[in-house]
């Protein structure tokens, strides 16, 4: 019997163009889970993700679901998928969940940018963070940041993936830092209900404009409630990107209690 089975799924997308499937030999997250799938299963199976992340942008909490006729049990299916997945791929967990659609049932996703400020080149980091020397000021930095918080037109961060509006809501968005032997690792992290496309990395990419004190906040301002996108405008590195959460409703099951989040008014 055919079973919808929803997973979250953990990757590091360095070596991979996005998670949407590409064409035949152009490595994508969404292709190799199918392929493990098939491996498994011999059978084609379609994989639908919460969100099409891009290409070099990581994942701790990426939620997807597929259709599977299966014999087994669902830690069975984890041990086997999490066999033949890459090493930069593995499922976290899995679970039976009858009419699931990961990304038309979530009420919000979670994303977390990290940039390192060393007077040096950090290797470890190049696939983690994007990385510079300077310092960023931390009044300012935040000041822009909470700017973001609410109902608004986020048009000058991104074009929408699907119909014409660029309203968003953001619900959390803020920096956190720590002190590091290299200098300062510096963390950003926004939690909307969805988002535009690159909106996050547009975001980053002017925050820390006005973190290094070459846009002021009220600069900052203006070009936000404008909610014009500027053609060809800079987006911060996809290595410092991660997808790191996607809030359900619990489905009156109690398995994810604590976890829901509905949309703020």
């Amino acid at each position: 019997m055919v079973t919808r089975y929803r997973a979250t799924l953990s990757y590091d997308g360095t070596a991979y163009q996005g998670f949407q499937r590409q064409a035949h030999g152009i490595a994508s997250v969404q292709g190799a889970v199918e392929d493990a799938l098939t491996s498994i299963s011999r059978r084609r199976v379609v994989v639908v993700g919460a969100g099409r992340t891009d290409a070099g942008v990581h994942a701790s909490g990426q939620v997807i679901a597929f259709d599977l006729d299966w014999a087994h049990s669902p830690e069975t299916l984890l041990k086997a998928l999490n066999a033949v997945l890459p090493d930069d791929v593995a499922l976290q967990d899995i679970r039976v969940h009858a009419g699931f659609h990961p990304r038309y049932d979530a009420l919000s996703r979670r994303y977390t940018y990290q940039v390192a400020l060393a007077a040096q080149r950090q290797p470890l980091l190049r696939g983690r963070a994007w990385c510079f020397r300077g310092m960023l000021e931390g009044e300012a930095l935040n000041a822009a940041t909470a700017l973001l918080i609410g109902r608004h037109d986020f048009g000058a961060f991104g074009q929408p993936t699907s119909g014409d509006s660029t309203e968003r809501e953001v619900y959390e968005a803020h920096w956190s830092y720590e002190t590091a032997t290299f200098g300062t690792l510096w963390s950003f992290t926004v939690e909307a209900n969805a988002f535009l496309k690159h909106m996050v990395r547009r975001m980053v990419w002017m925050l820390v404009k006005v973190g290094r004190g070459q846009l002021s906040v009220e600069a900052f301002e203006a070009i936000f409630r404008g909610a014009k996108l500027t053609p060809n405008s800079p987006i911060a590195p996809p290595q410092g990107l991660t997808l790191e959460a996607v809030r359900y409703p619990d489905y009156n099951d109690g398995e994810h209690a604590g976890e829901s989040r509905p949309p703020e008014e």
